[in-house]
């Protein structure tokens, strides 16, 4: 059923799978924490030891099945400053945005270093952009407990009874998305890998 991924490319994968669940967890915990939320940092969630944050079948899942996830970073959203439903929408968007500028930020030091000829550099960049274009971009889809969801309540008015009723549907829906919705999700990954690609080159053109 699977095309199970080779030892090789697991090991060329790894960097990115890492880099991206780690810092998307951190990205919501730092939000809530300086919207006066310190319930990450109790339970040891403020930081980027990926020990902290990822969850083994979700990790493994996602190295050999290319779909998984990590351990949720708690947050308590009436700790938060100002209004909860704002407040929630930050923390929400903060994961998908940080995966967002780390693929900006590896597009950008593919350009500086890719010529260098360093063994394996370059393809593990490239690792990098994808996974974290498509880590945000995933993440921003509607569907609890995706961020998204929370992210959509936060820029509707009133209140959002029919996103909680949701979310006990939430992982079914999640499931056909993945083996049914991806396809129509590349649409929208693919031309931002191709944009962040050319970012790469025209960097790798004004170094030279």
């Amino acid at each position: 059923m699977f095309n199970f991924p080779s030892l090789h490319t697991i090991a060329l994968t790894l960097p990115a799978i890492i880099i991206g669940l780690t810092f998307h967890e951190y990205a919501h915990g730092w939000v809530a924490y300086r919207l006066g939320d310190r319930t990450a940092e109790a339970h040891g969630r403020l930081t980027i030891n990926p020990v902290a944050h990822l969850d083994p079948v979700g990790f493994i899942l996602l190295l050999l099945a290319g779909f998984g996830w990590a351990k949720p970073v708690p947050v308590n959203p009436y700790n938060l400053r100002g209004d909860i439903k704002q407040g929630m929408l930050l923390v929400s968007l903060a994961g998908p945005a940080t995966n967002f500028l780390l693929a900006v930020a590896s597009a950008v030091i593919l350009g500086l270093f890719g010529s260098m000829q360093i063994p394996y550099f370059n393809i593990i960049m490239q690792y990098v952009i994808v996974i974290n274009v498509v880590l945000a971009i995933f993440n921003l889809i509607p569907i609890p407990p995706l961020d998204g969801s929370k992210i959509l309540a936060g820029l509707l008015p009133g209140r959002q009874d029919w996103l909680d009723q949701l979310e006990a549907y939430g992982p079914i829906l999640l499931i056909v998305l993945v083996f049914f919705g991806f396809r129509f999700i590349s649409i929208l990954i693919n031309p931002v890998v191709n944009i962040l690609i050319l970012l790469a080159n025209i960097v790798a053109q004004l170094v030279r």
